[in-house]
């Protein structure tokens, strides 16, 4: 998924709290020329609505600033939000024009139902939620799925395991347990009373 958000140059000296009161995020840009980077704010309704959307180190942002005729793709790289009203209150872009690769963190997506699931009454236990990979920016995948439908009682799937796009690459150890079904207390008890029987 790509969004596209315009920005603005923040003047040099203008306090924070002062933009957010006046409905700007203030926001910076790095890595568009090399360790620089640029002061900017974004309006705090097109920050909500990114926000709907976009994925911390995943998801392609188009940037916009008009005032240096600067375009170019970016991650959205950190947001800071008000401790306790949770608000956001400033956001970091990263630059990826000038990257080969990048590394992001995908989410996965879980598929089916586990016959462990359906048909023996285990539980789906899922240590791992999202992997970091790296691949070229144009090539980030919005999720990665992970097919359980086969995974009896026992049943496990490692990030070996995992189906990934050409180009990308996990950065994870191959044996990392992604999912695997476990028996329930009945199931274990079934097959404890089955056992002494």
């Amino acid at each position: 998924m790509e969004l596209t958000i315009e920005c603005h140059q923040r003047e040099a000296g203008s306090k924070a709290r002062a933009l957010r009161r006046s409905g700007l995020i203030p926001a910076n840009l790095y890595g568009h020329k090399g360790n620089e980077s640029i002061s900017l704010t974004v309006d705090d309704k097109t920050v909500q609505n990114l926000l709907k959307s976009a994925v911390v180190n995943n998801t392609l942002i188009n940037v916009n600033i008009p005032e240096l005729s600067w375009n170019g793709k970016a991650l959205l790289r950190e947001v800071q939000r008000h401790p306790w009203k949770g608000f956001p209150y400033h956001l970091s872009f990263f630059s990826i024009a000038s990257q080969k690769s990048v590394e992001v963190a995908v989410r996965l997506n879980f598929v089916g139902e586990a016959i462990g699931v359906k048909q023996s009454g285990g539980l789906l236990d899922s240590p791992l939620s999202e992997v970091r990979v790296q691949c070229p920016p144009d090539r980030i995948p919005e999720v990665i799925d992970v097919d359980v439908t086969d995974l009896a009682v026992g049943g496990s799937l490692a990030v070996k395991d995992l189906n990934i796009p050409e180009g990308v690459k996990i950065m994870a150890e191959p044996k990392q347990l992604v999912v695997t079904v476990l028996a329930s207390r009945v199931t274990r008890k079934m097959a404890e009373d089955e056992n002494q029987g």
